[in-house]
């Protein structure tokens, strides 16, 4: 992948600044043709994509092979939501009439990480371009290569030139370049926390608006009259899957203490039974993580946790396993809330599990760190359910579910989870500017000020 620089930044931006006044002219319903366009060509590299993006990023091929459709419904979902969206109007009395109008911002800035980079970048993507923007997208470099589909993809479905340009490269140069053009009104960035602080710092200089989707410590709260098969099976699969490295992993489980001892015993059992292998093979569960210099943090994080509790299961590299980026899914217990493995985003296949004896604690633990992205409640009661979901720092809760979103919810956290908030209606207004149009209707009355000496 080419190594972008500021000039190709610059270049992609210009660009972006031509064709915007003639794809924002477009009327909502033209737009929504070419979406409705993207997403069939999406879906018609499904099995390409999956291909790409296992061999680029390490995710198992069973796992990787959703992501076109998922993709491709993005681009649907925001379709519906253009040519739907209404506008708001007030009168006043028979005095004043005033109605809003949307208008889009102009080039966005795309900044993506790299796991699951292509439904990412889509997440990004479809709102912009069905809000009227241009935009500029700087895919992560750890992942390139499934973002090469996507100008053949825009090219098939007629989207014009300049509209969609990618630039490539290292995050401190062509991001940093992308966040620094004062022909960028706005950023949308997913990744790192501290990377999102850096951003908003950048941006501060062209007081830019940004949308950032940041790190994550997602609770897993279980009491011990939770369907226990149901939750054990949502933390298995909410850590351990996409190889553990999701934003909204439940990578804290807090267990009630009568169920403490039995429910870790289980989990330690399924995560010693969990399928590590090459991204390839069909059976693989867990792949390889994504990058050397990842696999290196993550394994200081398990030796740290090593010191720090009681490692009941991973920890190590697969015996069958003697090269690559392989880690036995790992869990930890009786992990302390000062912790580093309990307060620190590890982003992979570890989870840390902690007992609390009562309710208060369990809201107290919860929301002893830094993040507020998910939370995941399990209990029969759903009064306790609604109570601990509304006390929860968090952007997202779900209660006696794992993790399935709706393309018309919300989507970000609070704290150190991030800034704003995409998805549904949230995208279109982080896309476009609200102009209120007043009228007059009748006659002025207008103080009339030095009319008479």
């Amino acid at each position: 992948a080419a190594r972008g620089s500021a000039a190709d930044v610059d270049r992609a931006v210009a660009a972006a600044r031509t064709a915007f006044p003639g794809w924002a002219g477009l009327s909502n319903r033209a737009r929504a043709k070419v979406l409705y366009r993207i997403a069939d060509a999406v879906e018609a590299r499904h099995d390409r994509l999956a291909a790409f993006e296992s061999y680029d990023s390490g995710l198992p091929i069973t796992q990787a092979k959703g992501q076109a459709r998922r993709a491709a419904e993005n681009f649907r979902y925001f379709a519906d939501v253009i040519v739907a969206l209404g506008e708001e109007a007030f009168r006043q009395g028979e005095e004043q009439f005033s109605y809003v109008v949307r208008q889009p911002v102009g080039v966005a800035g795309l900044i993506t990480p790299w796991n699951t980079p292509f439904m990412l970048e889509s997440w990004k993507l479809a709102p912009a371009l069905a809000s009227g923007c241009t935009l500029v997208l700087k895919p992560a470099e750890w992942t390139p290569l499934s973002a090469s589909l996507w100008p053949e993809i825009f090219a098939e479905a007629g989207v014009p030139a300049g509209v969609v340009n990618i630039v490539h490269g290292i995050g401190e140069e062509a991001g940093q370049a992308l966040v620094d053009h004062p022909g960028v009104p706005l950023i949308s960035f997913t990744g790192s926390t501290d990377t999102g602080r850096h951003i908003i710092r950048s941006s501060a200089q062209h007081l830019k608006t940004t949308s950032m989707e940041l790190g994550g410590k997602s609770p897993v709260v279980v009491f011990a009259d939770a369907d226990l098969e149901a939750a054990l099976d949502s933390v298995v699969f909410g850590v351990f899957s996409l190889n553990g490295e999701r934003c909204t992993a439940g990578s804290r489980v807090l267990v009630e203490r009568p169920l403490y001892e039995e429910f870790t015993r289980r989990l330690a059992e399924r995560a010693a039974h969990v399928r590590v292998g090459p991204p390839s093979d069909p059976a693989t569960e867990v792949g390889a993580l994504v990058h050397p210099e990842h696999y290196e943090r993550v394994l200081t994080y398990v030796e740290i946790g090593k010191k720090e509790a009681r490692l009941v299961a991973g920890g190590e590299r697969p015996a069958h396993l003697t090269d690559g980026n392989y880690l036995q899914p790992t869990v930890f217990a009786d992990v302390q809330r000062d912790a580093r493995i309990f307060q620190e985003e590890i982003f992979g296949p570890v989870v840390a599990v902690a007992p609390f004896d009562d309710e208060a604690e369990a809201i107290e633990l919860a929301n002893a760190t830094p993040f507020g992205l998910a939370a995941y409640i399990w209990t029969s009661n759903l009064k306790r359910g609604h109570r601990i979901a509304h006390a929860v720092e968090s952007g997202m809760v779900w209660i006696n579910s794992h993790n399935v979103r709706d393309l018309r919810t919300p989507f970000g956290g609070v704290k150190a989870s991030g800034v704003g908030r995409e998805g549904g209606a949230h995208s279109i207004d982080f896309y476009t500017e609200s102009k209120i149009v007043h009228v007059a209707l009748g006659d002025v009355h207008t103080p009339r000020f030095g009319a008479t000496r």
